[in-house]
């Protein structure tokens, strides 16, 4: 049985032959091991492909998760320079705005002589039934695309239709993995995407001040969601993953919750079934408070599953609970990896997930979060070879 079997088996809560294992790898992870500039996992759609596969395929991984949108086809005929210094890549644009792109970390993209033209929404000003050209704000289309700027989008804008370059690295993994193994998508929550437009303080205040608004800019932003699920499915994803990072007990209670994330992630999983794809979601931290909640979302299974004390989840209590009817994936402690000296305590963690999330089929092997950049790799290597060993039904 091949990686796509057991995962698709997993994801619907079948038995397959063992558990499966699927991690989350920070885009830092990458960078430090994959062999590639940083420029060329961050900018390229065939870079990033790439430095996927090669991590997937070191790991022994039964999927793989693409969490960056496809780029521009040229973009890199728009750069002037690419210096390295002690802190990273230093990528200057030929419109002069400068991209750092640290040796073990996500990008950041700064207009260095007119810093103001990185710019949110004012959530006064906006008309949510004018939205078409989100991408103006350019703090907004840097933090949910990752991207400097949008080339080849439609009249309507983003959120009425994805560009064609989207799907780009989609169609480089498939073709260099044979269809063996399973292909995650990823789309922001809409509520992720409103945090991103306004700025977090102001978004996090306007949810008090300014209900109805928020409400209409959710829906909106619902259909750029959806737009971008849509095309993944396209593309032939396995699954889609709904980041709603934001959505935990760190930042909104099960009361927001309901009245802000709830009824917007169902319209996107709704649009993502009908697609006739799975889908499910991760939100981090504490949210052993609203694991129903997310579960009346329709998402078919829940990501990340933070232990104590980053979140406040049993993996045994969630097995127990929604464990029954959602897949569930992750609840490795992701700073312990990070700090684990030898092969035990590694193997002691992911054993005991693999004995409390194995009965009955349903479960991923997974850390819970994202793979931090200065995790060694040996770490990672140990969790396949367990899962054979432990984890067969």
């Amino acid at each position: 049985m091949h990686g796509r079997e057991r995962m698709a088996l997993a994801m619907r809560h079948e038995i397959a032959d063992r558990v499966p294992v699927m991690c989350q790898l920070a885009l830092g992870h990458y960078f430090l091991n994959a062999g590639l500039k940083p420029h060329e996992v961050w900018f390229t759609s065939e870079g990033f492909a790439e430095a996927l596969v090669q991590m997937q395929r070191r790991y022994q991984f039964d999927g793989i998760l693409i969490n960056l949108p496809g780029r521009p086809r040229e973009i890199l005929k728009h750069i002037q320079k690419i210096e390295e210094t002690k802190k990273g890549e230093v990528v200057t644009w030929r419109n002069g705005h400068v991209t750092l792109i640290p040796w073990d970390d996500n990008a950041l993209y700064v207009y260095a002589a007119r810093p103001e033209l990185t710019p949110r929404a004012d959530l006064a000003a906006l008309d949510p039934d004018k939205l078409g050209a989100v991408d103006q704000f350019t703090g907004y289309l840097w933090n949910t695309y990752h991207i400097p700027w949008l080339e080849g989008k439609s009249d309507g804008g983003l959120l009425s239709e994805a560009p064609d370059y989207f799907g780009d690295t989609i169609d480089f993994v498939r073709a260099k993995t044979n269809g063996e193994i399973s292909i995650h998508g990823e789309v922001f929550s809409p509520f992720t995407h409103y945090l991103e437009l306004i700025g977090y303080q102001n978004a996090i205040i306007g949810l008090v001040k300014s209900k109805e608004k928020v409400k209409a800019l959710l829906e909106r932003l619902t259909d750029a969601v959806i737009a971008w699920a849509q095309t993944q499915a396209r593309h032939g994803v396995d699954a889609i993953l709904i980041s709603s990072a934001f959505a935990g007990g760190g930042f909104i209670s099960p009361k927001m919750y309901t009245e802000y994330v709830l009824p917007y992630e169902r319209r996107v999983t709704e649009a993502v079934k009908a697609c006739g794809v799975p889908v499910y979601t991760h939100t981090c931290g504490k949210i052993g408070d609203r694991l129903g909640l997310m579960e009346q979302t329709g998402t078919q299974g829940i990501d990340t599953l933070d232990p104590h004390p980053l979140g406040n989840v049993d993996l045994a209590d969630a097995k127990n609970g929604v464990g029954q009817r959602l897949f569930l994936k992750g609840n490795m402690n992701s700073v312990s990896i990070l700090e684990y000296t030898d092969e035990a305590q590694v193997r002691a963690e992911a054993g005991q997930r693999i004995e409390v999330g194995k009965p009955g089929g349903g479960y991923i092997l997974s850390t819970a979060c994202s793979v931090a950049p200065h995790v060694e790799p040996w770490k990672l290597e140990l969790l396949t070879p367990l899962a054979e060993e432990l984890g067969k039904y």
